[in-house]
């Protein structure tokens, strides 16, 4: 009987653990990891540089809010390079297990 306790309430801890885990959105501009935080803004030019390094080596990277997240599904972010984006995915450390991405129009938008 003891045993069993034991188990549901080590299953329980388990999941709770896990849902926190969950998904979670986040917005910013997909740069690279040659450049960093130097295309924290959308443009032209950040798309340019951003694709142009990629094609190079570099792998696309998430800057939100000062902060660079590593991406882990790098093909959902080809031609995304430059642009202003919502990443829905769970953060381990630096790194965005991505789960989804979309561009983000959304007028006057900044990822400090």
């Amino acid at each position: 009987m003891m045993k069993k306790i034991v188990l549901v309430a080590f299953s329980l801890l388990v999941f709770g653990c896990l849902s926190w885990a969950a998904d979670k959105s986040y917005s910013g501009t997909v740069s690279d990891t040659h450049c960093g935080a130097k295309h924290s803004a959308a443009s032209a030019d950040a798309a340019a540089c951003v694709e142009k390094c990629v094609s190079g080596g570099a792998k696309y990277v998430l800057v939100s809010h000062g902060n660079v997240y590593q991406l882990d599904a790098q093909d959902k972010f080809q031609g995304m390079g430059g642009k202003q984006v919502k990443v829905t995915g769970a953060l381990n450390g630096d790194t965005l297990t991505v789960s989804g991405v979309a561009e983000d129009t959304t007028p006057s938008k900044t990822s400090g």
